[in-house]
């Protein structure tokens, strides 16, 4: 069977980052097994750079994707990392010196949300850099969360944003896509030759403790129903893992990245201990390395 690489979003690793440095957060991750990362929501300062291309030497790692805004937010309003408006240049030269061909756009702008106009806008402004970076040898991807499957005329706006464009590239997520009401194994091969990348993120329904939640009577069971839902460890919810990889890896998919937006209370490097504990068990061991 041919595989795919299985490796880390970073983003839930980004306080250890800002702890102990980019190095010992590949070192520690190299420990578990782990030798692919998405990096995200950290600062791509020349520390980091040089962090990443010494943890990649000595650990083997690949960097399967980094991430960058398209432009900041509102006048006044810096977006918190390097844009594709003002620093265009420079992530060109990360990408191609840290051998990473993958750049993704973390979510739609806040600016642009709530408006199938503005969203086009948006996606138009996606392709353009898409096709100047494929020019470079980058592929630009935008990642999908749940808000892309509410529907214009029928249509869900990420298949109007596909629809739409050429170049731009879409990185699903396995927890988004069932929240969005979509099955992920039916959905992912509907983006085949689209995705070179997908998350991996259980979807997990918490065990209810009503003494927990804030409120009285109604209030504490409204805040039940919307606050129940789980991002879970891989293997520790009830999505078809094993299922969803291999609609993936036959669609185009190369990378598989766990991430996981809250804990819970866990420590981060815990929770990818057991996302991997479970991978190896559905029988992924070999994806681990290159």
């Amino acid at each position: 069977m041919q595989k795919g690489l299985i490796g880390v979003q970073m983003m839930m690793l980004k306080d250890k980052v800002e702890q102990d440095g980019i190095y010992e957060v590949l070192r520690r991750l190299s420990e578990l097994g782990y030798h692919a990362v998405e990096v995200s929501q950290i600062d791509m300062t020349r520390e980091v750079i040089e962090g990443l291309k010494q943890g990649c030497k000595d650990f083997e790692f690949t960097i399967a994707a980094l991430s960058c805004g398209v432009e900041d937010l509102a006048e006044g309003y810096k977006y918190p990392g390097d844009t594709l408006q003002n620093d265009f240049d420079k992530i060109v030269e990360d990408c191609h010196e840290l051998d990473c061909s993958i750049l993704r756009i973390g979510m739609l702008p806040m600016n642009y949300m709530g408006s199938l106009e503005l969203v086009m806008d948006f996606t138009r402004k996606c392709e353009e850099y898409a096709t100047r970076l494929k020019a470079k040898g980058i592929d630009l991807y935008y990642h999908a969360h749940h808000m892309e499957f509410h529907k214009y005329d029928g249509k869900f706006l990420l298949e109007i944003m596909r629809e739409n464009t050429v170049n731009l590239g879409f990185e699903l997520d396995s927890h988004w896509m069932w929240r969005g009401g979509v099955d992920p194994i039916r959905y992912i091969p509907t983006f085949a030759g689209r995705i070179r990348a997908i998350h991996l993120k259980d979807y997990r329904i918490a065990q209810v403790d009503m003494d927990k939640y804030p409120g009285n009577g109604r209030e504490k069971v409204f805040y039940m129903f919307n606050h129940i839902v789980q991002y879970a460890e891989v293997g520790e919810g009830t999505l078809p893992m094993p299922e969803i990889i291999a609609a993936g890896l036959e669609s185009g998919s190369e990378f598989f990245l766990i991430e996981q937006d809250e804990q819970y209370g866990r420590d981060p490097y815990d929770c990818l201990v057991t996302s991997r504990d479970n991978l190896i068990h559905m029988g992924f061991a070999e994806w681990f390395r290159a």
